[in-house]
C-alpha cells in the first residue's frame, strides 16, 4: 500500500500542473467518501454542530499540515532560520519569505479545499451539523411551515428518530439542508478554479521568460532534482563504505571529497531570480559563481542575488519545489 501511494506521489511531483493536482483532488475524494460511510455516524443530539463541523475542518486542517509537511519549500525556508535572526528581520527578506510562504499555501491548499468540496456535495457531514445549531432565525427558516416539534426535534432527523414529526417534514428538511450544502460546495469549487486561474494568469502574464523557455526550466529543474537525489545517495553509500573499511580492516581511510558545510548552505537556500544573472537554480548559480576560472568576477556571497530582484516571479515557483518530502 505505502508503495503505490509513494507511486501517486512520484507522479504528483512531477507534473506540478493540473494533472498532478486532480490526483490529489481525486484521491482526497476517494479519502472522504470512504470516511463519510464507513466511520461518519451523526449522533443525533446536541452534539451534532461539534460532530460534523470535527469531520468537515478537522481532516481538512490535518491535509493542509501534511501539504506543507511535504513541500520542499517549507524545510528550506526554515531550516537555519532561528540561527538567522538578524537577517530574517530585514523588511526586503521578510517580504520574499511571506511570498514564499504564500506559494507554499496555494499548493499545500488543493486537498484540503477538495476535501470540503466533496464533503459539501456529499453533505452528510453539513447536514448533521446544521440540525444541531440553535439559532432561532436559522431553525425557524428550517422549519418554516411544518409541524410545530419541528425545531424541538431537529437533532434527531438524520438518523430518523423524530417520533412527534412526520416523516414528509423531516425528509423536506433534510433535503433543503442537503440542497443548501451542494450549493456551497459548487460555489466553493466554481471560486477556487476562477482564483487559480486568474493567479495563473497573472503569473503568465508578468513571465520574465518567454513560454518555451519555462518549459524548459521546468524540465531542467525535475532532472536537477532527481539526479541530486541519486548523486547524493551514490556519494553517502560510498562515504559510507570508505569508513566502515577503515574501521573493520584497520587501514588508513581513502581520500573521499565531500562539500564543505558553507558549500551545503549556499544550495539550500531558496533561489532568487535576478535579472542580472541567468541561472535556472541555486546549484547552477553555485557552480558558475564557484568556477576557479571566474573567482575573480565572482564572489561567493553572490549565490544570493543582490540589488531590486528579492522575490522570484510566481511563474518560477516550481524552481525550488523539486521533489515533495515524505
Amino acid at each position: 500500500m505505502m508503495d503505490k501511494f509513494k507511486t501517486v506521489l512520484k507522479i504528483v511531483e512531477k507534473q506540478q500542473t493540473s494533472l498532478g493536482f486532480g490526483l490529489v483532488a481525486l484521491l482526497t475524494a476517494g479519502g472522504e467518501h470512504i470516511f463519510s460511510s464507513v466511520v461518519f455516524r451523526c449522533p443525533c443530539s446536541g452534539w451534532n454542530f461539534s460532530y460534523g463541523m470535527v469531520f468537515l475542518l478537522v481532516p481538512a486542517l490535518a491535509l493542509l499540515v501534511l501539504g506543507y509537511i511535504m513541500s520542499n519549500k517549507t524545510w528550506k525556508l526554515l531550516t537555519g532560520l532561528c540561527l538567522r535572526k538578524s537577517k530574517f528581520c530585514h523588511f526586503k527578506n521578510v517580504c520574499a519569505c511571506g511570498v514564499v510562504f504564500f506559494q507554499i499555501t496555494t499548493t499545500a491548499l488543493v486537498a484540503p479545499v477538495s476535501w470540503i468540496a466533496v464533503a459539501l456535495l456529499n453533505g452528510n457531514y453539513f447536514e448533521c451539523a446544521v440540525t444541531g445549531v440553535n439559532v432561532t432565525v436559522f431553525t425557524n427558516h428550517l422549519c418554516d411551515g411544518k409541524s410545530p416539534q419541528c425545531q424541538d426535534e431537529l437533532s434527531k432527523f438524520p438518523c430518523g428518530r423524530a417520533t412527534h414529526v412526520p416523516q414528509s417534514d423531516s425528509n423536506d428538511v433534510l433535503a433543503t439542508i442537503r440542497a443548501e450544502s451542494q450549493i456551497l460546495g459548487w460555489l466553493l469549487i466554481a471560486s477556487i478554479m476562477v482564483f487559480n486561474l486568474l493567479l495563473t494568469c497573472v503569473a503568465r502574464c508578468n513571465s520574465p521568460v518567454s513560454y518555451l523557455q519555462l518549459k524548459f526550466w521546468r524540465v531542467y529543474a525535475q532532472r536537477e532534482s532527481d539526479l541530486l537525489e541519486n548523486y547524493t545517495a551514490d556519494h553517502a553509500e560510498k562515504l559510507a563504505e570508505r569508513n566502515l573499511k577503515s574501521f573493520f580492516q584497520k587501514t588508513p581511510p581513502e581520500p573521499v571529497t565531500t562539500p564543505p558545510n558553507q558549500a551545503w548552505e549556499k544550495i539550500s537556500s531558496l533561489y532568487r531570480f535576478s535579472t542580472k544573472d541567468h541561472y535556472y537554480s541555486i546549484l547552477h548559480k553555485y557552480v558558475e559563481c564557484h568556477d576557479p576560472a571566474q573567482a575573480r568576477n565572482h564572489r561567493m556571497s553572490s549565490v544570493r542575488s543582490d540589488g531590486p530582484d528579492t522575490a522570484n516571479p510566481a511563474v518560477l515557483a516550481f524552481v525550488d519545489e523539486g521533489k515533495m518530502m515524505l
